[in-house]
């Protein structure tokens, strides 16, 4: 009877803490804007400036259409360069050995929508891991696993907006969120690695949704 007993609780630990990341997800997907709104989200356009190194800062705008268009501008010297994008069809990033973009056969675009935004459907599995603190804010730990890969979701307690995603290479901690029509969104994003050479600081003044753009806006 104990034995049985202990099997129940268990699975039933195991059942409610799958259901505490879907509700932490869902909570989040709600608070920041609905279900509804992020689908009509369509295209963005982010634009601040971003701080490479200790002194390195620049101008900065990212474009953003559905379902995977992208593209990187940041301005050197009064000139805009474009350093990374992808059109449709290719992708491309900036080759800083001979200072050229360039076309990158194996890129891998990434989808406009997070990847907890219909997770079920994407074939992700949700794992609540407990809390845990960053700074002074306690957060959600929140594990979404697909095939081999795993990435951590770090939501906060008190407001449910994301503080920290964790990515194979890279963790990008997100900030300031204001509200962009019914959207709250980050408006300074961190990005660190265990290379240390990709890390940058962006601090965003301005977000722009779902604008119509020119046909050749993500061509390189």
């Amino acid at each position: 009877m104990k034995k049985l007993l202990l099997v129940f609780v268990l699975v039933f630990s195991q059942w409610s803490f799958a259901q505490t990341a879907k509700e932490i997800i869902d909570k989040n997907i709600e608070l920041s804007g609905g279900l509804t709104n992020w689908k009509l989200l369509n295209s963005v356009v982010l634009q601040g400036k971003v701080i490479l190194g200790v002194k390195d800062e620049y101008p900065i705008k990212i474009y953003q259409q559905r379902p995977n268009l992208t593209k990187t501008v940041i301005t050197i010297s009064g000139k805009d360069t474009a350093i990374e994008g992808y059109d449709g069809s290719k992708g491309y990033a900036m080759n800083y050995a001979n200072n050229k973009v360039q076309e990158y056969a194996g890129y891998v675009p990434e989808s406009f929508d997070n990847d907890f935004i219909d997770w079920e459907n994407k074939g992700f599995e949700a794992k609540y891991l407990g809390k845990e603190k960053i700074g002074s804010i306690y957060c959600h730990k929140v594990e979404l696993t697909k095939n081999v890969n795993k990435n951590m979701y770090y939501f906060d307690t008190r407001t449910y907006m994301l503080l920290r995603e964790i990515k194979k290479e890279e963790t990008l901690d997100y900030s300031e969120y204001k509200k962009v029509g019914n959207l709250s969104m980050p408006f300074r994003i961190e990005s660190s690695s265990t290379k240390k050479d990709g890390d940058y600081v962006m601090m965003i003044n301005r977000i722009d949704i779902n604008k119509v753009f020119p046909a050749n806006t993500f061509k390189f």
